[in-house]
């Protein structure tokens, strides 16, 4: 396939297309424009194409469907319509149907009001950035050629009927023949994509499951629940005397676990579990685990000390994946909470993250609390500060005096890390340290600066 010489992206952020629904780039317009350039760049390199489509439950989602749908079939290719799944069901679909591509309507954790379009290729993997940038270049050039389409070659669309009892099914096999009889666990589905699979997945492998924010009405998607508000799920959890709590986020492919104290539990402290219990098992390729730069240094020292490598990749689980497709590894993650475990999977999935912690602790008799331990993290700071352009760091002179000093004064036992968002208009400044007064001290200085020179 050429290969296009454009080198900025003007569409895709670090996870597909995102923004306020009706506003650029989350329009109707673009996103038919983006639906026949997909369909351009599969066509030249497959022929005829055919692409799964599903979504979560925000309103939006009918308008972006109908229009990527329309955008693809226009151009000949097929579509299968698979309706509210999870994002890691989508590549799942789109693997296990034997198609050309994915497409996943999800603004993730993002409010109501807010959509997004992640694409995936037919082996379930997220679309590199050259490959982006190639779909990009054809939705700048705007001229696409209709003219084989029409008649009987144009494109069809299907309603897969059965897409959720697919995935489910996929998903209850992760964990073989285990089963989860004996344990209770909290379930907070975010009002979101996995609202009608998560629990029932859980509860046929013999969990009692106590299911909340499983109602979703079009705006209520992740409104004070689910993975960034797990405060209903904390509460539930003591309440109801459950053995764990899982939030997933709006579209199912990360999660946050709370133990059965209601003691919240993020990405590194999943990431170390599953790297120990994988290791016992003989099944944690290469002895090694990939995590981004914004996990916890704690997290180094722990998998030092069981003799695991720690190999890092930018932040965003597809480049974690690439990292893991790149290096042979079975196991990846960030703090977020995106797991991937390689063996079986392309993509972060929350429901299954959650299996394999519900198998580790039946067959362990271990609590989660007890697990937990193998990770005593160091007291990490992360504020988001909303900015009105993303200028390059370097070139604010009062801000990388302030960093110098800092970093100076922290030497190896602690980091600063600054960066800016894939997908909203924030920069984000992480501190790490021993010493928690000395983290929220210089965190709350490097966030002013930015402030004073690019804030709102």
């Amino acid at each position: 396939m050429k290969k296009t010489k454009k080198s900025k992206r003007n569409y895709f952020g670090t996870d597909g297309l995102r923004g306020i629904a009706n506003r650029h780039p989350m329009t109707a317009e673009i996103s038919m424009k983006l639906g026949k350039a997909l369909a351009e760049f599969l066509i030249s390199e497959y022929g005829k194409s055919k692409v799964v489509i599903g979504k979560d439950t925000r309103l939006s989602g009918y308008m972006f469907e109908t229009a990527l749908t329309s955008g693809l079939v226009s151009m000949g290719c097929d579509v299968y319509l698979a309706g509210p799944i999870p994002t890691p069901a989508v590549a799942h679909l789109a693997k296990s149907l034997d198609l050309n591509a994915g497409i996943m309507i999800s603004a993730s954790h993002n409010p109501a009001d807010h959509n997004g379009i992640k694409i995936f290729d037919g082996e379930g993997y997220k679309l590199s950035d050259e490959d982006e940038l190639e779909i990009e270049s054809h939705m700048d050039e705007g001229k696409f050629n209709h003219r084989s389409y029409f008649g009987n070659n144009l494109g069809k669309a299907f309603r897969i009927d059965d897409a959720r009892s697919r995935y489910i099914e996929f998903a209850k096999s992760s964990i073989g023949s285990s089963s989860l009889k004996g344990l209770k666990v909290v379930v907070d589905c975010a009002n979101g994509a996995a609202y009608s699979v998560a629990g029932q997945i859980f509860a046929e492998l013999g969990a009692e499951v106590i299911a909340i924010n499983d109602r979703p009405d079009g705006s209520n998607i992740n409104k004070g629940c689910g993975a960034l508000h797990p405060e209903q799920m904390q509460k539930k959890v003591k309440k109801v005397s459950a053995d764990l709590g899982i939030a997933l986020d709006g579209d199912a492919d990360r999660i946050i676990v709370c133990d059965e104290n209601g003691k919240l539990m993020d990405g590194d402290a999943l990431l170390a579990i599953f790297a120990e219990d994988l290791l016992k098992r003989n099944k944690l390729a290469k002895n090694a685990v990939v995590a981004t730069v914004m996990s916890n240094l704690a997290f180094d020292e722990a998998m030092s000390f069981l003799g695991v490598s720690v190999v890092r990749a930018k932040v965003g689980d597809r480049y974690v994946i690439e990292e893991m497709r790149k290096g042979g590894y079975s196991l990846g993650g960030e703090q977020s909470g995106h797991i991937i475990f390689g063996d079986y999977s392309t993509t972060g999935d929350g429901i299954l993250c959650g299996l394999e912690l519900m198998r580790i602790m039946k067959e362990s008799g271990s609590r989660l609390s007890a697990l937990s331990k193998v990770l005593k993290p160091y007291p990490q700071l992360l504020v988001n500060v909303p900015v009105r352009e993303k200028k390059d760091f370097e070139k604010m002179p009062a801000l990388q005096k302030k960093l110098s000093i800092y970093e100076k004064e922290l030497g190896n036992k602690g980091r600063i890390l600054l960066r800016y968002s894939g997908t909203e208009k924030l920069a984000r400044v992480m501190v790490e340290a021993k010493d928690s007064k000395q983290v929220k001290k210089i965190a709350g200085d490097l966030s002013d600066e930015i402030r004073k020179e690019i804030g709102l």
